[in-house]
C-alpha cells in the first residue's frame, strides 16, 4: 500500500531499470557488467594530483561560489568559444554536479506544472524523470531508426502544442550512439524560433565521435542567442564519473533563473572536484584522444561480436558515445526487461533494458563498451554459448 504522504510525482516515476540491473547483478556471481555507462579508465594522474593539492591547501572546509570557482568558469568560457563555437562569458556559465544536475535545474527553471517538453526518443532516462519531477509532461517523439536514429523533424513539429515550452535532446546520444548533424540541428533551431521554444541539450559525450562524425553545439547559432541551455560534463571527457562535476551555459537571464533551482538542489559542486576539473581543462588534452581511440577499438570489437550473433541482435554502428542500442530479433526480446533478467541469471551478462529509454527503446538492449576488451569477449563468449551459436 502506498504511504499517503508520498508525492504522486515520485510514486509515478518507475524505478530505474539501469540501477535495478546493477542491483540484481550483485546477487549473481561473476557477472560481466555491460549495463552501466561507467568507464573502466582511471582519471589522469595530473587531475588526481590537483585534487590532492586542493585538499592539502585546505580547500575542503568551505563552499565555493554557488555558480562555481571563478577561474574555472573563465576557463570553461574559453573552452566553449574554442571547441564549441559558443560566444560565452563566465557570467553565462554555471558549474554543476555533473551534467545531470544542470539539466534538472534547467527543467525546473523553464517549466511549470502541466507544461510539455519534447524529447526525441529513445533518450537518456533521467531526462524523462527530470521533467516528471518538475510536474511537467515529457512528450516522447520517436527518432527515425531507419536513418540511423536521426531526428524526425516533421514528427517534432507535429508534437508541438500551446503547452510546449522546450525541446530537450542528447547528442551524441545516450543510448543510441547517434550524432545529430548540423543540418538537422539547423532545422531544429528554425522550429524553436518559429514556436518560441527553448532548447536544452545534453552534450556529455561531445568528444567521443567516430568515422568522420562531427559534434555540433546548437548554441553556436547566433539566431538562438538566449534560447539554449547547453549542459556539459567533465565526468565523461576526462573519465571523472565519480567526481560529479559538470557545467552549463545559457544566456545570463536564463542562468539567473536556473541559479535559483541550483542552490536548493546542490548549493555548489564539490569544491575539490572543481579544482580537479580546473586541472583537467587547463592541462594536457591528449588523454581525450587516448580515451576516444580506446572506445573506438572497443566499438569495433563489440560490432564484430554482435555480427556473430546476427540471429539474435541487429544493430547500427554508433557514431558516438560508448553505448549502442541493438534490436533484439528473437521473440523473447519483446519484453526487454525480462530478456535482460534472463540473460543475467542464465548467461551472467548484464545489459540495460531498452524500455528504460522510452517506449521506442522497447525490444532493444543498451550495451556499454567503455570496459576492457577482455570483458566484451568474456560476455559474448557466454552469450554465444547461451544462444548456441
Amino acid at each position: 500500500m502506498r504511504h499517503r504522504g508520498f508525492s504522486d510525482r515520485i510514486a509515478g516515476i518507475p524505478r530505474s531499470a539501469i540501477h535495478e540491473m546493477t542491483r540484481l547483478s550483485r546477487e549473481v556471481d561473476d557477472v560481466v557488467l555491460l549495463s552501466w555507462a561507467r568507464p573502466s579508465s582511471d582519471t589522469p594522474e595530473h587531475i588526481k594530483e590537483a585534487a590532492v593539492k586542493a585538499i592539502r591547501d585546505g580547500h575542503t572546509a568551505a563552499y565555493s561560489e554557488s555558480s562555481g570557482l571563478e577561474e574555472l568558469r573563465e576557463e570553461i568560457a574559453k573552452k566553449l568559444s574554442k571547441v564549441n563555437g559558443i560566444n560565452a562569458k563566465p557570467s553565462q556559465v554555471m558549474v554543476t554536479v555533473g551534467a545531470i544536475e544542470g539539466s534538472a535545474a534547467a527543467v525546473m527553471a523553464l517549466t511549470d506544472p502541466g507544461d510539455e517538453v519534447i524529447l526525441p526518443c529513445p533518450t537518456y532516462s533521467a531526462h524523462i524523470s527530470q521533467i516528471a519531477l518538475a510536474a511537467a509532461r515529457p512528450v516522447l517523439v520517436p527518432l527515425d531508426e531507419k536513418k540511423s536514429c536521426a531526428l524526425d523533424l516533421q514528427a517534432i513539429r507535429a508534437a508541438i502544442t500551446p503547452k510546449t515550452r522546450a525541446i530537450f535532446y542528447c547528442s551524441p546520444s545516450n543510448p543510441t550512439g547517434a550524432v545529430f548533424s548540423q543540418e538537422q540541428l539547423n532545422s531544429l533551431a528554425e522550429i524553436a524560433i518559429e514556436h518560441d521554444l527553448t532548447i536544452i541539450t545534453d552534450e556529455a559525450y561531445e568528444y567521443f565521435v567516430y568515422d568522420g562524425a562531427r559534434h555540433f553545439s546548437i548554441a553556436s547559432l547566433p539566431e538562438l542567442s538566449g534560447r539554449v541551455v547547453s549542459c556539459f560534463t567533465f565526468t565523461k571527457t576526462y573519465s571523472m564519473t565519480g567526481w560529479r562535476v559538470g557545467y552549463l551555459h545559457a544566456g545570463e537571464d536564463i542562468v539567473r533563473q536556473i541559479f535559483k533551482a541550483h542552490i536548493p538542489l546542490a548549493l555548489c559542486a564539490p569544491v575539490v572536484s572543481q579544482y580537479a576539473a580546473l586541472a583537467a581543462i587547463k592541462g594536457p588534452q591528449d588523454c581525450i584522444e587516448h580515451f576516444r581511440d580506446k572506445y573506438k577499438r572497443s566499438r569495433e570489437l563489440l560490432c564484430a561480436r554482435l555480427d556473430r550473433l546476427g540471429s539474435v541482435f541487429s544493430y547500427r554502428r554508433p557514431a558516438g558515445t560508448y553505448m549502442m542500442l541493438p534490436r533484439i530479433r528473437i521473440k523473447e526480446g519483446a519484453d526487454s526487461a525480462a530478456f535482460c533478467r534472463k540473460l543475467l541469471t542464465e548467461a551472467r551478462v548484464s545489459f540495460s533494458p531498452g524500455v528504460e529509454f522510452g517506449p521506442n527503446g522497447e525490444g532493444h538492449v543498451r550495451i556499454s563498451f567503455c570496459v576492457p576488451e577482455d570483458e566484451i569477449n568474456r560476455a559474448f563468449d557466454r552469450l554465444e554459448k547461451h544462444f548456441k551459436v
